[in-house]
């Protein structure tokens, strides 16, 4: 990867339709934010379309492959009827995410280890059908070597545990999972796969991976979902573009340095 490359910002459009279903009926239009956020910046969007509904539709995933200009990156659960629908949408990209009914959020990396088997099979349905596939996974080496043998070309780390430690003021926690982090996005840059990060990613958070130079694109949601209550949606989301390329120019500057 070049050190000039830019880093590519995913929004996830998921809680404008938790707004909308709280009280029912149409608004606010997790489209509408989609279209909002791609003119405001974002390279791409992203929607879980979970078992239980609680926030996007089908009808959501259809209206949103046919309004929008960039990439859809369609979140699902590993099962049969997921895999029907991505089939039948076609989004640009699937990324498998573990999924419990009790769950508030995703609250850790698919099990790639124990899931081998099935998951195997299931990315290469998805990859005949021209839809690149994600993993999400915890940052571990073990997980990144599974992702190699299943056959996804890419992978999303799983920040939640190092953000949470950020947010909480532990330091030597949070100092220890960046540095997972930080490995495991080179060791999936050294396997050939793509690396991407997301989960409780706020500005400052974001702007500090983005400088590791393996990492080509985050997916946030909730967070710029929460700013634009305050900010608004597009001013939210310059801001993360804002601190990103921030935290990727800081890369570019100690390359610059190291080469002098």
């Amino acid at each position: 990867m070049s050190a000039g490359k830019a880093l590519r910002l995913g929004v996830n459009i998921d809680h404008v339709a938790t707004l909308r279903n709280a009280r029912g009926g149409a608004r606010p239009d997790p489209v509408r934010a989609a279209l909002l956020a791609i003119e405001a910046g974002a390279d791409g969007i992203t929607a879980h379309l979970r078992e239980d509904r609680r926030h996007i539709q089908d009808g959501d995933m259809i209206r949103l492959k046919a309004a929008i200009n960039k990439p859809l990156n369609f979140e699902m659960a590993a099962t049969e009827q997921m895999l029907d629908i991505a089939l039948k949408i076609k989004p640009h990209a699937a990324c498998l995410v573990p999924e419990r009914r009790t769950e508030r959020t995703t609250e850790g990396g698919l099990d790639v280890l124990g899931g081998l088997a099935t998951l195997k099979p299931f990315v290469a349905e998805l990859g005949r059908a021209g839809i690149r596939v994600s993993l999400f996974i915890e940052p571990s080496f073990e997980a990144i070597d599974a992702a190699v043998d299943i056959g996804a070309p890419v992978v999303e780390l799983h920040t939640g545990a190092w953000c949470h430690a950020v947010e909480e003021g532990e330091r030597e926690k949070a100092a220890r999972e960046f540095e997972r982090l930080r490995l495991a996005a080179q060791r999936a840059a050294r396997a050939g796969l793509e690396c991407h990060a997301g989960h409780g990613l706020d500005f400052e958070t974001a702007r500090i991976l983005s400088a590791l130079p393996e990492i080509v694109e985050l997916n946030i949601g909730h967070f710029l979902i929460g700013e634009a209550v305050f900010i608004g949606l597009p001013e939210a989301i310059r801001q993360m573009r804002k601190a990103m390329d921030a935290g990727r120019a800081t890369y570019v500057e100690s390359q610059s340095l190291r080469l002098n």
